[in-house]
């Protein structure tokens, strides 16, 4: 079966006949002509198969179509590249740029059916015979000749053979013969390359007779009208079909289609000729064949490669020009520009810096006066608290021992004792306030100082403990803590003397890399969680929070009292 892409690279020469497009543009009408004349040397290049030149020319073409947003032009100049790296083996490189040609058609077009076409010739190449026949397909719908669209059938129907599915290759040539347009005499070629390969499928299918008379039929249309080129597939069919019935007559059929393809330099028909020869082994030239062919493939290969390697430094330079005449183009505005740029970016610069200055200026009273409220507030609640606890707790009694004065007789010894009694008393509540808002120790002694705090309440009736106090390093954390952990002890007591009748308290101690972790818990009556505030802790948390630490209530009715407390170091 035939390989090179030629046949359908001619048919494409007759499809693409872009039409120049008139423009009234004085500015564009130069390049226009430019574009437009390279286009057409482009073509006749290809014509006289000067690949390289072709190649070159189309590309500039492309270059200069691209300047002018001219898409008809640019995607017929990157159809006529892909065609030229096809025909010359390049078959990774047509897929690439045929590709690139699909996005400048919105619409289905012959122009989508040609580069549709050539995927499906890249892809049979590649033997990716799946994706060959979905691009033959997609072909097929874009395609309006009718004698072009049978022809892209039977390109499907040659990748069946390929797939060794010779069932639907022979049902798909069948009907494409069944067909008027093959009676006619301007259509011989293609119907004798249908019969050909209609028979070659009856002969893999087993179908010698038929196959043979089909292709030997083939063969004779070919040689009436002149089909040259067509010959080599029938007897490369034929010198397969012979190869398993008479060695000699495929010798010469082999022969025949290896001298029609050197003579027309159809260097895959040559190695395909030279394969079957070397296969048949019934010729004492086998190692002749067998150097010719080692030979030839390896020239096929270094000038494919050749091919490749110049189509890519075509491209490469092509574009080096273009990034290099489109650097010299804007270097003129940029320059223009630089100093324009320099002074704006200095005056943002400028006004950034201020900005950041402002705004930290801004975080830094807030945070300030934030911590200033939190303290104030802090400080506001505990003198309140002290207030409070003096008129609760002192005002009365002060008020009862002044009522006592004035109405008992001083000078009897038991009155006097009495009101020694009360005045005592008074004076120790007046001490425990004061030892409760003193000045608290945060050096060496502030351990002692938290031990001295919690056995102030530990009596015969309640026990305090406290576990891992000492193991904590308290000299690294700074004394504004030291005196809110202080004073959160001193709340959880009082509040606890107050409302929970606990009988057990323990204060545990813990220490991470980043915190200290105080764990309360007495067994006393609880209280509603909802209730906490109204039972004076609200102080404690807003202590706390203006240390940027965490606390954690744990109560209920009867199930005692816990409260979690995290302090960060």
């Amino acid at each position: 079966m035939l390989r090179s892409p030629f046949f359908y690279f001619i048919i494409l020469l007759f499809l693409f006949s872009c039409k120049e497009k008139k423009t009234a543009n004085p500015n564009t009408e130069s390049i226009r002509k430019e574009a437009l004349s390279l286009r057409n040397k482009g073509y006749e290049n290809i014509q006289k198969q000067n690949f390289n030149t072709a190649f070159h020319e189309f590309n500039k073409s492309k270059i200069l179509f691209e300047t002018l947003n001219d898409s008809a032009n640019i995607g017929y100049a990157l159809i006529q590249l892909a065609t030229i790296q096809q025909v010359n083996g390049d078959y990774y490189g047509s897929k690439e740029t045929a590709t690139e040609a699909l996005a400048y058609y919105t619409e289905q077009n012959t122009y989508t059916s040609s580069i549709n076409l050539i995927l499906g010739i890249a892809d049979k190449e590649l033997s990716l015979y799946d994706d060959a026949i979905f691009y033959y397909k997609e072909s097929i719908k874009e395609e309006t000749d009718p004698v072009l669209k049978h022809d892209l059938m039977g390109n499907i129907a040659t990748v069946y053979i390929f797939q060794q599915k010779y069932d639907k290759a022979i049902t798909l040539m069948e009907s494409i013969l069944s067909t008027k347009l093959f009676n006619e005499k301007s259509n011989a070629s293609s119907k004798a390359r249908i019969q050909d390969n209609l028979g070659y499928a009856y002969f893999k299918k087993g179908l010698d007779g038929k196959g043979f008379y089909l292709m030997n039929k083939a063969l004779q249309k070919r040689n009436e009208i002149n089909d040259t080129y067509r010959t080599i597939e029938s007897y490369l069919h034929l010198a397969d079909y012979y190869s398993k019935k008479e060695i000699q007559k495929s010798d010469e059929s082999a022969l025949k289609a290896y001298n029609i393809s050197t003579k027309l330099n159809s260097v895959d028909e040559r190695l395909e000729a030279l394969q079957i020869l070397i296969s048949n082994d019934n010729s004492t030239q086998k190692q002749k064949y067998v150097q010719k062919y080692f030979t030839l493939n390896d020239s096929i290969i270094k000038v494919r490669n050749n091919f490749k390697n110049k189509f890519a430094k075509i491209k490469y330079d092509a574009k080096k020009e273009k990034d290099e005449n489109e650097k010299l183009r804007l270097e003129k505005a940029e320059n223009q520009l630089a100093l324009q740029k320099e002074k704006y970016f200095r005056i943002v610069l400028v006004i950034i810096f201020v900005f950041l200055v402002i705004l930290i200026a801004i975080l830094i009273r807030y945070y300030k006066n934030k911590n200033k409220a939190t303290e104030f507030r802090a400080s506001y609640e505990t003198e309140t608290r002290i207030a409070k606890k003096i008129h609760d707790e002192l005002a009365n009694d002060v008020y009862n021992v002044i009522a006592f004065t004035e109405s008992q007789p001083l000078s009897k010894e038991n009155t006097k004792e009495n009101l020694l009694q009360k005045l005592d008393d008074i004076y120790s509540r007046v001490r425990g306030i004061s030892k409760e808002n003193n000045k608290i120790d945060t050096g060496a002694n502030f351990t002692s100082s938290i031990k001295e705090l919690l056995s102030t309440y530990n009596t015969t009736e309640r026990n305090i403990i406290f576990t891992n106090l000492e193991n904590i390093n308290w000299e690294i954390v700074d004394d504004i803590k030291k005196v809110t952990i202080s004073r959160i002890l001193q709340e959880l007591l009082v509040n606890m003397k107050k409302h929970s009748q606990a009988n057990l308290v323990v204060v545990k101690f813990e220490s991470d890399q980043n915190s200290i972790l105080i764990n309360y818990t007495d067994n006393g009556i609880g209280c509603e969680k909802n209730k906490i505030a109204k039972n004076g802790l609200q102080n404690m948390e807003s202590r706390i929070q203006a240390v940027k630490g965490t606390v954690d209530f744990e109560t209920e009715p009867s199930k005692g009292f816990r409260a979690k407390i995290v302090i960060p170091k």
